[in-house]
């Protein structure tokens, strides 16, 4: 008996699961597609997913899927969501100054004479964030 498109289509969904799984390697995956999308009867068909499990039903799955993200709209009863520690961010930007400071402290003990301290500008994006993320409003 022939097979249609949707046959096809079908069986090529089911090579695409397996290689999602990781049952198939690529170049397997790209053979068999060949010959799902070549077979013009079942018999072309039936031998390509012999050697594959069934798919596993969403509601048998170990996968949990994935929470929808809330929406924007969730109103006023919505839980905010945690405000972030100061120490996330200033940690990562505050180690920057340090090593600019230690630079420019090897710098001036190496020349042996006074150098204009730089790294102090580093330093007012710092104070100007933890101040802003401390004590601004934040659009509350």
């Amino acid at each position: 008996m022939r097979a249609g498109d949707a046959d096809r289509k079908a069986v090529a969904e089911q090579l695409k699961t397996a290689l999602d799984e990781g049952r198939l390697d690529l170049h397997e995956y790209d053979e068999r597609l060949q010959k799902t999308y070549g077979a013009k009867t079942y018999a072309d068909l039936d031998g390509l997913l012999d050697d594959l499990p069934g798919t596993v039903p969403v509601q048998h799955s170990q996968v949990q899927p994935a929470a929808a993200p809330p929406s924007p709209a969730a109103g006023v009863g919505a839980p905010a969501a945690p405000e972030p520690s100061p120490r996330q961010w200033v940690g990562g930007y505050a180690g920057v100054v340090v090593v600019c400071t230690l630079i420019w402290v090897f710098t001036m003990v190496a020349s042996g004479h006074w150098i204009y301290p730089w790294p102090v500008w580093m330093l007012i994006p710092l104070i100007l964030g933890f101040f802003g993320q401390r004590f601004g409003g934040r659009g509350h």
